[in-house]
């Protein structure tokens, strides 16, 4: 599926990046996902997902970044983690 190229729709997804602490593929990839359990298909309903989104984030006192480093931390201190093949 080829990315959509409206420039409100990616900083969107951008700040959702920054504040999740994910790439902008995730962010959009969230977005999308959401936009397919709702039904919408077209950008605009894209846009208005994402900027909720971002109004639930900022809403939110958890800090999910905090929570990513926590949990790739302890990934990292398991014995039992494979870090080669």
């Amino acid at each position: 599926m080829a990315g959509i190229s409206d420039r409100e729709y990616s900083i969107l997804c951008g700040r959702l990046a920054t504040l999740l602490g994910v790439s902008q593929a995730a962010a959009r990839r969230k977005v999308d996902i959401r936009a397919a359990q709702d039904g919408q298909r077209d950008v605009a309903g894209r846009i208005a997902i994402a900027t909720a989104m971002l109004a639930e984030l900022q809403a939110s006192s958890t800090d999910h970044q905090g929570m990513l480093s926590a949990q790739l931390g302890t990934v990292g201190n398991d014995d039992r983690f494979m870090v080669e093949d």
